[in-house]
């Protein structure tokens, strides 16, 4: 009897299956996602973590970003609920873009005129693409954001500083001032390199010039330089104020060290001339 050869199993349908169009959305959860030991069998990719969902695809970036794309409302809730657990520091409220995709099997690759992303094909490595700039893009808003709110408490204290002289607030606002301006340094200047391009090109180079084009339109290198410039004058301004304290708690010492020697020769005089009188 002829041994019954088992059928061979049915290739994996193609992303976006049938679709001409689909979302790219991009959601800012959170300071970090910790994507350590997150297994799963459909994974294309763990640097970002890249995986299927349904017909659709998702990137969890640890720098706090979820691209999503072709996913209904239920699996989006799903991905998100699954992640949550992850976030640490969860932000109050999310940063988010969103950009439509177009398959296009001739012509450019790159943002049309209407704003809609055109690829050749809807393979993983594209959407992988597409998910690293349109992270990196949603990171960049969350911190210009937290950047100009820095800059916007900065303006007033630094015209009521020049205004006067004198540091208004007092010593407990100056130092929290200082704090915000350093925290926001610390988690823009660690959150995103820019400049770093995605893994996927070393093994699909004929994307390079895909991944430059959505860098240019979303002007990623220009807003890095803008915001690294802003972070190293909230860095100036926080070691100006920094000097101030010192120069003030320097003066109150030594407005002390003078009060203390003027009492001590008042109490010397005093001394003489009460023991002089006797």
């Amino acid at each position: 009897m002829a041994d019954v050869v088992p059928p061979a199993p049915a290739p994996p349908r193609p992303l976006l299956s049938g679709r001409p169009m689909a979302t790219a959305r991009a959601l800012l959860l959170g300071d970090r996602i910790n994507t350590a030991g997150l297994e799963r069998s459909d994974v294309y990719a763990t640097s970002p973590l890249c995986f299927r969902v349904g017909d659709g695809f998702a990137a969890v970036f640890r720098y706090g970003v979820v691209v999503l794309v072709g996913l209904t409302p239920l699996e989006e809730d799903e991905v998100l609920r699954g992640l949550r657990p992850r976030v640490s520091e969860p932000v109050e409220t999310r940063e988010e873009e969103a950009v439509p995709i177009r398959l296009a099997r001739e012509g450019e690759e790159g943002v049309g005129p209407d704003g809609t992303v055109q690829l050749r094909a809807f393979s993983p490595e594209h959407l992988m693409v597409v998910a690293d700039v349109l992270a990196k893009s949603t990171a960049l808003a969350h911190d210009e954001r937290q950047v100009a709110s820095v800059f916007d408490t900065l303006e007033p204290f630094a015209g009521r500083l020049a205004a006067d002289g004198r540091a208004p607030g007092g010593r407990r606002a100056m130092l929290k001032l200082i704090g915000s301006a350093l925290l926001v340094q610390h988690r823009v200047s660690a959150r995103v390199a820019v400049q770093e391009r995605p893994d996927v090109l070393w093994d699909r180079p004929d994307l390079d010039r895909l991944y430059s084009r959505l860098e240019d339109e979303y002007e990623l290198t220009e807003r890095a330089d803008t915001l690294n410039r802003k972070i190293e004058v909230i860095g100036k301004t926080a070691t100006a104020l920094t000097d101030l304290i010192d120069t003030q708690r320097s003066l109150r010492l030594e407005i002390l060290i003078v009060l203390l020697i003027a009492a001590e020769i008042v109490l010397t005089l005093w001394q003489m001339g009460f023991g002089g009188g006797h």
